[in-house]
């Protein structure tokens, strides 16, 4: 393998682990587990600082700051509370203002083309942000081309994610997920740029 396919295969590794890693902090609370390898994303940070690199940094300092429970009550009361959280993180919901709507109808078509199925164990409708982003890292890891990657990134992800993670960054109950909602927003910021490059 050349170090340019070595090269390309990081940065293909680089972008299924940061969708993973925000499906992951997006479906569930963290375990203390997930918060001690928060911690080592702590990169240091030069005088002229990157927007990704910065929000990464402040990520890992706060994820010491806190303990699983914390997060826990924050988590509930963003995205489940009594009856409804602060936020709805479906793409429906963005998209539509309902849920289980159209676009999660053309999600599951195209999800279906692309030969994944929803798993029986899944509760969750699958254009809940965290299953998308489990899915695009599935996606990126089994090679799909980039252009499908570009088509589906523009379809359903696109119009939406900068609205929820800027509604995250400002909502009331976020503490924790404020630095959440500013890595995932320069992370997106950073995906637009990269796709946008390879049409």
């Amino acid at each position: 393998m050349s170090s340019t396919d070595t090269n390309i295969e990081q940065e293909q590794l680089y972008r299924a682990s940061a969708y993973s890693l925000l499906a992951a902090l997006l479906r569930a609370p963290p375990d203390q587990a997930l918060l001690d390898r928060l911690e080592q994303l702590s990169p240091q940070v030069d005088a002229d600082p990157d927007t990704l690199l910065e929000a990464m940094r402040d990520l890992g300092q706060s994820a010491g700051r806190y303990e699983p429970g914390q997060i826990d009550d924050e988590y509930h009361a963003l995205f489940i509370g009594i009856g409804r959280g602060e936020l709805v993180p479906y793409g429906s919901w963005y998209l539509t203002g309902y849920l289980m709507e159209q676009p999660l109808s053309d999600l599951r078509d195209d999800l279906g083309r692309l030969g994944y199925e929803r798993s029986v164990d899944t509760h969750e409708p699958e254009d809940h942000i965290s299953a998308i982003f489990e899915v695009f890292s599935g996606i990126i890891t089994d090679r799909i081309e980039l252009e499908t990657q570009t088509k589906f990134f523009d379809k359903h992800m696109n119009s939406w994610l900068d609205r929820f993670f800027n509604d995250l960054e400002n909502a009331r109950s976020a503490d924790f997920y404020r630095h959440v909602a500013r890595l995932g927003a320069a992370f997106i910021q950073l995906e637009k740029a990269y796709l946008s490059m390879q049409s």
